[in-house]
């Protein structure tokens, strides 16, 4: 069974047109195992691309004790990892293939969004308890005033009071966040 290791006993001895049939038989493959990892198909391409210059520079690093396309697929695999990571610590990371003006306008717009959300979960966490269930029973989890009366064990006239101090508190406490900004 060949999987691959002959053609890189060929590039090992020099053949360059062998390490391009290595590139070919496992770089659609690769691109789509990491793309499971960093669920982005650019970023995808490009850690299979420096996975590829990786094994070119330090050919010697694989010493044929597993199969080619395991030892490709693992360190795939251990390129994906280490990228997750490094967004994890850095999260602009994921933007870094952004390439024109609409993807940085779209990504503007996701990224105030996930601001606003964040403040509103903020403001949320400080308002009473009954007030911010409440809300998130009703916008988040798009339940009606009977269902959430029937969830926090009251009738639909408490709820719909519920709901009016909750709206009336939330908008003090967004209030409070505005101004803090604006004493800046």
């Amino acid at each position: 069974m060949e999987n691959g290791e002959s053609s890189y006993r060929r590039f090992l001895e020099g053949d360059n047109g062998a390490f391009a049939e290595i590139v070919e038989a496992y770089k659609d493959n690769l691109i789509f195992f990491i793309n499971r990892y960093v669920h982005n198909f650019a970023v995808a391409e490009e850690l299979a691309q420096d996975h590829f210059v990786e094994l070119l520079l330090h050919k010697r690093r694989y010493n044929f004790k597993t199969s080619l396309k395991t030892y490709i697929f693992t360190i795939g695999r251990n390129l994906a990892v280490s990228y997750i990571r490094k967004c994890n610590r850095r999260p602009e990371c994921a933007y870094e293939f952004i390439e024109n003006e609409q993807d940085i306008a779209l990504l503007e717009d996701e990224f105030i969004k996930k601001e606003q959300a964040r403040e509103l979960h903020e403001a949320l966490e400080t308002i009473a308890e009954d007030y911010s269930t409440a809300l998130h029973l009703i916008y988040f989890e798009g339940m009606s005033y009977e269902q959430v009366g029937k969830v926090m064990k009251k009738n639909k006239k408490q709820v719909e009071n519920i709901v009016y101090r909750a709206k009336k508190a939330l908008r003090k406490e967004l209030e409070k966040e505005v101004s803090l900004y604006e004493n800046k």
